[in-house]
């Protein structure tokens, strides 16, 4: 099976998913990007359904606010954060392309000299 997604190879697109996977490897931060693809919430709402203190989720959600990857409301004292349109689509495609190549890559180099 073959696949019209590219593999990116350039070491700044390499860095760019890199970046955008790092984003996802915090558990808490991944717990509330999950939470937000539900619904719109604030850090309040954050805080209850990740057990995390304030400041905690407060930073990362600057983090995520920095990497662009949410938008943020603000209402009154409260600031509803959601995840930003096509927040991750690229990344999501690239790592779909991977996973397609790898069922069928084929052996391309001989084996090492002994």
């Amino acid at each position: 099976m073959t696949t019209n997604i590219s593999i990116a190879t350039s070491p700044a697109a390499l860095a760019a998913r890199a970046a955008q996977f790092a984003l996802l490897g915090d558990p808490l931060r991944l717990c509330i990007i999950e939470a937000l693809a539900r619904e719109q919430l604030c850090t309040c709402h954050l805080i209850e359904i990740t057990g995390a203190k304030q400041t905690t989720v407060s930073h990362h959600l600057r983090i995520l606010r920095e990497a662009g990857v949410l938008q943020a409301e603000a209402e009154g004292r409260f600031t509803w954060y959601r995840l930003a349109p096509g927040s991750f689509t690229d990344g999501v495609r690239q790592l779909q392309g991977i996973a397609l190549a790898a069922g069928s890559a084929p052996r391309l180099r001989p084996a090492c000299a002994p």
